[in-house]
């Protein structure tokens, strides 16, 4: 086995820099994809961002394609204009050791045309192409970072048309997680031989069913994990707990984080100190030992703020015992999730402390003491009498709450395009579908993205149906009255620290249609 990017014979140049970035040790599925990717040939690999995918094809692009060639000798296909950007941010800063080009179309980059590896959705690189601002003349390998996401947003069609003006026999790797049947139909159709990473399991053999290991929180933060830790640190102390034990990714992320953290107020010291609150450590099996010692392990709550890799460190991380949560961002809950599915976690979402702007706080207290001591609350009663087997007391309280401190929108008048995308958006006995750009990636479930919706639009949650999460969309059913209400309200609006596409749903047509042209910012992938 690879326990270090030499074992992968990676350039020197290039793994001393991924040391300087706190990447020392390959994580699975690099150890596995990256001696295929160097070689050239063709992969699928069912992975996505906390996986390690761009280091992995980052890496094979760098050593693959010749540097200041003037033209691109690589493309790296993305769901979005901002996710072609921070990819390329971030294989920059390894290219700077092997003295490589790197940019993305649509956004503000210096001759992005001219740079070795170039990054672009595929309409903006066919459309570079067609407009000849662009050759694929050098093109030697091709990236399809994130299929799934692109499928949700615009589907694969594009990309289909991008191969075309590809030489045929150029190096063809394609990320997806999941790896759904558009993906699987893409790669049969445009990526010959390709290997699949991790293998795809043998149908005939019965898959054996995973002992349950206990469950695992996750919160979802935006970008800059460490600010997200602290107001997890406090809801942690807040559940009663003694300690935390923090798992970072390198001894520099851990030297950091104390630092930040002390900068707040908050000492962190090695595992196992009863005089400090808070732990930090980068081995697992260290850390199990010095807590082995203790006396008692209750109240020790562990936190990993790098999202696990795989399966291993996931449970050397979270298999001794505690309660366990891990830090993410939008982009790695997919991974996650699949990591922990095969390692035989369950997971559910830790939602994140209500955001209320403190010069409200004492008023809506006042109207919740006044309704309740005024209004005769018993015909509400039979409303959540159902809704308390899916939801806790404290759920349907904090989604009211949302209710009282939303004043509904003023509706205008439709218009008649958006009379015709409604009437093409039918569900189910005469309810209006819409489209969400968010789902169980992001973290939601029926019950929280029906509260934001009610409590964004000031819509009665009685007038929204039935509820469809998908991986990284959902389906909402909405009465046609109020359709419009929804969408004028919540299209646009920051939820779960991303900017949310609502509109009428385009594939409504047929029953089992999946969304086409979808459009909107997605997770961008890593």
């Amino acid at each position: 086995m690879s326990h270090s990017f030499e074992d992968l014979e990676v350039l020197p140049e290039l793994v001393e820099t991924l040391a300087a970035e706190g990447l020392e040790e390959p994580t699975e599925f690099q150890r596995a994809a990256v001696p295929i990717m160097r070689r050239g040939n063709n992969l699928l690999g069912g992975a996505g961002p906390g996986a390690g995918t761009l280091v992995a094809y980052g890496v094979a692009l760098l050593e693959r394609t010749e540097a200041g060639a003037g033209q691109p000798g690589a493309l790296v296909v993305t769901a979005t204009s901002e996710a072609a950007t921070a990819l390329a941010e971030s294989l920059g800063r390894l290219a700077l050791a092997t003295g490589h080009a790197v940019a993305a179309l649509g956004g503000t980059w210096a001759l992005p045309e001219r740079a070795d590896v170039l990054f672009g959705t595929a309409q903006n690189l066919r459309a570079a192409v067609d407009g000849s601002q662009l050759s694929f003349e050098s093109v030697q390998s091709v990236v399809v970072d994130g299929a799934s996401a692109i499928e949700a947003a615009t589907g694969l069609e594009p990309v289909s048309s991008l191969f075309e003006y590809l030489t045929p026999g150029i190096q063809r790797i394609v990320f997806g997680l999941p790896v759904t049947e558009a993906v699987e139909s893409f790669v049969a159709a445009h990526v010959s031989k390709a290997v699949q990473v991790p293998p795809r399991p043998v149908s005939d053999e019965p898959t054996p069913k995973s002992t349950s290991r206990g469950e695992l929180r996750f919160r979802i933060t935006p970008e800059d994990k460490v600010e997200g830790l602290l107001r997890l640190i406090a809801e942690l102390f807040e559940e009663n707990a003694r300690h935390v034990l923090i798992y970072c990714r390198s001894e520099d992320r851990v030297a950091d984080v104390a630092d930040f953290l002390a900068l707040h107020g908050y000492l962190a010291g090695a595992p196992g100190d009863e005089s400090l609150p808070l732990w930090l450590s980068v081995a697992p099996l260290e850390a199990r030992e010095a807590l082995a010692q203790l006396a008692s392990t209750d109240g020790i709550q562990i936190v990993s703020l790098d999202c696990p890799p795989d399966m291993d460190t996931l449970d050397r991380r979270h298999g001794g015992g505690g309660e366990g949560t891990v830090v993410l961002v939008s982009r790695e809950v997919p991974h996650f999730r699949d990591t922990a599915r095969r390692a035989g976690y369950g997971v559910r979402p830790l939602p994140p402390p209500p955001s209320v702007v403190e010069g409200q706080v004492a008023e809506l207290r006042q109207r919740l003491v006044d309704v309740a001591k005024r209004e005769d609350l018993a015909p509400h009663f039979l409303i959540l009498e159902p809704l308390l087997e899916r939801f806790s007391a404290q759920e349907l309280a904090a989604a009211a709450l949302a209710l009282l401190s939303r004043p509904a929108p003023a509706v205008g008048e439709s218009s008649p395009a958006a009379k015709a995308r409604a009437e093409k958006a039918t569900g189910t006995d005469g309810w209006t579908r819409l489209f969400v750009s968010i789902g169980e990636m992001e973290g939601v479930n029926p019950g929280s993205l029906l509260g934001t919706l009610a409590g964004e639009s000031g819509v009665d949650g009685s007038h929204f149906g039935k509820i469809e999460i998908r991986d990284t969309f959902s389906l909402v059913e909405v009465r046609p009255s109020e359709a419009e209400t929804v969408i004028k309200a919540v299209n646009g609006l920051s939820i779960r620290g991303r900017s949310t596409r609502v509109d009428y749903d385009r594939g409504a047509g047929s029953k089992g249609s999946k969304p086409a042209n979808r459009g909107g910012a997605r997770p961008r992938p890593r």
